[in-house]
C-alpha cells in the first residue's frame, strides 16, 4: 500500500468532518503527492477566456474558506473552486452533518454554508496569490434579510481576484435558497448581479450552479434565463435530496447527497441542458465522478469541464492522475481533440 493510499484508509477511522480538518491540514503542511511534468497539451481547455492546463477542478465545498487552493494546484488540478463563501462568518448547522454512505459510496452533508466570511478569504488571497485558476462560489448567509444583496456583494469582493465566479443557489441546506432558482426570482437575481460585474474593472466570467432535483419542465425557462442574462456557463450540479436506490444505513440523515448514487441523476440533467442550450452554454460537470470512465461520460454528456470531490474521499489522490490517462486515452480515439467529445452522447444519456 502505497503512503498516501495508507493515509486515505486512515482517514476513514475518523469521523468525516475531522476527516476534512485533518486533509486541509496535510495540505497546507506540504504533505500531498505533487504532479511531477506538465501536462500533456492534448488536454488543455480554453473557456470564458481563460486556458485551464486540464479539465479536471476541485468542486466547492472542499476548500470552503480558500485555504489549501495551491498545494491543490501543485498536485495536478486543472483549476479549484474555492467555497461557497457568504458575506458574514456563520457556523453552519450543528455536528454532526457529514455522512458516509460507504456501502453507496456516497456522502450527506449538511453543513448549511458554514463559512468564516468574505474577509478572512479576502486575506488569505492577498497573502497567499493563486498560482492557478481560481474560481470562487458565493453565498448569501442563512439570515441574511437580503440574499440578493449578498450576492453583489460576492461579487464586488472577489470579482476583481476570481478567474471565475459561481452563484450558489442549489444548497438543500440553507432554507428557502433553492426558491433562487424559479425564473422570477433568478432572472431578478441575475439582473443585480450582472450589474455589479459591469461596475468592475474586467468582466469576469460568472457561472451559475444548479441542482439535480430542478423540475423537468423548468429547465428550458431556466436555461434561456441563464443565456438571456448573458451568463458564461453552469456548473451542474450541486447534491440531490433524492434517495433512491441507496442501500447504506445511514441514508435517512437529512441533507445533500453526493457522490456515486448522484452521477445518473446528475449527468442526465447535464445532458438535457446541453441540449436544451444547443451547447452554447459552457457546462462544468460535478457529481459522481469516480474513475476515469465516469469522468469520460460527464463530457460526452455535454460538460466541457468536470470537478471532483467525493471521487477523491473514496478513490483518494490517485484519481487525477486517472482520469487524465482516461482522457487521453479517449481523445487519441477522437483525432486528439478533447473538445470533440464534449456532448458526444448528449443525446443517448438526455433519454
Amino acid at each position: 500500500m502505497s503512503l498516501w493510499r495508507a493515509a486515505q484508509a486512515g482517514l476513514f477511522l475518523l469521523d468525516p468532518e475531522t476527516a476534512h480538518e485533518a486533509s486541509l491540514r496535510a495540505l497546507e503542511a506540504g504533505v500531498h503527492p505533487r504532479q511531477q511534468q506538465p501536462d500533456d497539451p492534448r488536454l488543455a481547455v480554453d473557456l470564458f477566456g481563460l486556458r485551464f492546463p486540464n479539465p479536471i477542478g476541485v468542486a466547492a465545498g472542499y476548500d470552503k474558506d480558500a485555504r489549501v487552493y495551491n498545494p491543490l494546484f501543485a498536485m495536478g488540478f486543472g483549476f479549484v473552486e474555492a467555497g461557497t463563501i457568504t458575506p458574514k462568518p456563520q457556523p453552519g448547522n450543528p455536528r454532526p452533518r457529514s455522512f458516509r454512505l460507504i456501502a453507496d459510496r456516497g456522502v450527506i452533508n449538511r453543513f448549511g454554508f458554514n463559512s468564516e466570511g468574505h474577509g478572512a478569504a479576502l486575506r488569505r488571497l492577498a497573502s497567499h496569490p493563486p498560482r492557478g485558476l481560481l474560481g470562487v462560489n458565493i453565498g448569501a448567509n442563512k439570515t441574511s434579510e437580503d440574499r440578493i444583496a449578498d450576492y453583489v456583494a460576492g461579487v464586488a469582493a472577489f470579482g476583481p481576484i476570481a478567474a471565475y465566479l459561481t452563484i450558489n443557489i442549489s444548497s438543500p441546506n440553507t432554507p428557502g435558497l433553492r426558491d433562487l432558482q424559479a425564473p422570477d426570482q433568478l432572472a431578478a437575481l441575475l439582473d443585480a448581479v450582472m450589474g455589479a460585474r459591469e461596475k468592475l474593472a474586467r468582466a469576469v466570467p460568472v457561472l451559475v450552479k444548479l441542482a439535480p432535483d430542478l423540475h423537468e419542465n423548468d429547465i428550458a425557462p431556466t436555461m434561456r434565463c441563464l443565456l438571456d442574462h448573458g451568463v458564461d456557463g453552469a456548473i451542474l450540479t450541486n447534491t440531490t435530496l433524492s434517495r433512491d436506490g441507496l442501500t447504506d444505513r445511514r441514508r435517512s440523515e437529512a441533507g445533500g447527497l453526493s457522490g456515486r448514487p448522484l452521477f445518473a441523476r446528475s449527468t442526465r440533467f447535464l445532458a438535457r441542458c446541453f441540449i436544451e442550450t444547443g451547447g452554447r452554454l459552457p457546462l462544468i460537470g460535478v457529481g459522481g465522478i469516480d474513475s476515469g470512465e465516469t469522468a469520460v461520460a460527464k463530457i460526452r454528456a455535454g460538460a466541457s469541464l468536470v470537478q471532483l470531490y467525493t471521487g477523491l474521499i473514496y478513490e483518494g489522490a490517485g484519481l487525477l492522475p486517472a482520469i487524465k490517462a482516461a482522457l487521453l486515452t479517449e481523445t487519441d480515439a477522437f483525432g486528439g481533440s478533447l473538445a470533440a467529445l464534449v456532448g458526444a452522447d448528449a443525446e443517448k444519456w438526455a433519454a
